[in-house]
């Protein structure tokens, strides 16, 4: 996707019994992290094909530091959704040289510190942003203990076959071509789209879990242990593709659970080892074109479709700068409408927490089937 993600964390002052570290040292760890995670550091270049490509020039990351007029306590009992955009920085698209790694650092009248960061998506996915986010932590506590490089050997993850031949439609399918679905979808002013949470305590999540076996669906589909050979967890880049599960509406409702998730679970096993040889070698031999990729704009509306992304793996949840892990993971802005984001929750133990965008119009009725399980 080409666009900045958002992620925003919240601590108390005395999280886990252990004062909040200074902005100094939260700096310092990230400028030895930083070392580590050079693309991260880099600017965007252009290739010999005039691609975007990664410029590892080491021009570092963008830091904002600022300070709030209020408790955090009252911040997080407010409409979090109305003011979370002012926590992280706002990358210019379109401004030259623009840093991949934009934090800010938000201090409270209660010493609470928010840490608010916007990386590109294209630099690296979920997983490897929650690499990085655990190894600075672990720079900030440790103070210069041996830090933990990850796997940075692009050429070795992405390796096109003698005779690149795709056996499926990527052009349509990962790209905008002439039959590709995201044609279909319609636009909405961005003020249209709401966004909320939803809370699913530890005895509902393991209610679901009883009903649905031990079945995981992951919808953006991490592909690090499917490719063959398999990519090391700490590959830092991006090896997510898209399932595509598709139901005709009168069928989904006439289907049971079970019917549902194995749709689901089928459309997710079919992105095998096969699949994404086929799409690295689609890449090979597109090499040059102007390929529009189906991802969302800002905007966008997919319903009736919705793109659901599982961070459950993830351990933003367990992030420790020094003073224990943080009180709130905070919603951030996803301007794209029909957006489901499952994190770990960081107020209650075994829950979980679903970030939601939807036309307004929608967000009564979702509300009241959200917990709905028969």
């Amino acid at each position: 996707m080409d666009l900045y993600v958002p992620s925003v964390y919240a601590w108390n002052a005395d999280a886990g019994g252990a004062e909040a570290p200074s902005n100094d040292k939260i700096k310092n760890g990230l400028a030895a992290v930083l070392a580590r995670f050079p693309h991260l550091g880099g600017r965007f270049g252009v290739d010999e094909h005039g691609r975007r490509c990664f410029d590892l020039d080491d021009s570092g990351a963008l830091v904002l530091e600022a300070t709030a007029s209020a408790s955090l306590a009252d911040a997080l009992s407010h409409d979090v959704p109305a003011h979370v955009n002012e926590l992280y920085p706002k990358a210019d698209m379109e401004r030259a040289h623009e840093p991949l790694l934009q934090v800010q650092l938000t201090r409270y009248t209660c010493g609470g510190l928010v840490i608010g960061v916007t990386a590109h998506h294209h630099v690296a996915d979920g997983q490897s942003m929650s690499v990085f986010f655990v190894a600075w932590a672990a720079a900030v506590r440790t103070r210069g203990t041996l830090l933990p490089t990850p796997f940075l050997d692009h050429e070795v993850v992405v390796v096109p076959s003698r005779l690149p031949q795709p056996v499926f439609d990527h052009r349509n399918i990962e790209f905008d071509g002439e039959h590709g679905q995201s044609n279909s979808y319609g636009v909405l002013p961005l003020h249209r789209i709401g966004h909320f949470s939803v809370h699913f305590p530890e005895e509902f999540v393991a209610r679901l879990k009883a009903r649905r076996s031990s079945l995981g669906v992951r919808i953006a589909v991490n592909c690090r242990g499917r490719a063959s050979p398999a990519v090391p967890m700490d590959y830092f880049g991006n090896m997510v593709l898209w399932a595509f599960p598709t139901m005709r509406v009168r069928d989904l409702l006439s289907s049971s659970n079970a019917t549902v998730v194995g749709v689901i679970s089928d459309a997710v096993a079919r992105v095998d080892e096969q699949y994404i040889q086929s799409f690295i070698d689609f890449g090979e031999m597109a090499a040059g074109e102007e390929l529009t990729p189906t991802a969302a704009e800002p905007g966008t509306v997919l319903c009736p479709d919705l793109e659901v992304d599982s961070w459950l793996g993830f351990r933003f949840h367990e992030l420790d700068f020094g003073g224990g892990p943080p009180c709130a993971f905070l919603p951030p802005d996803v301007p794209v409408e029909g957006i489901l984001i499952f994190v770990p929750s960081c107020a209650a133990k075994g829950g979980i927490e679903m970030f939601v965008a939807l036309d307004y119009s929608h967000v009564k009725a979702f509300s009241q089937i959200c917990y709905y399980m028969d």
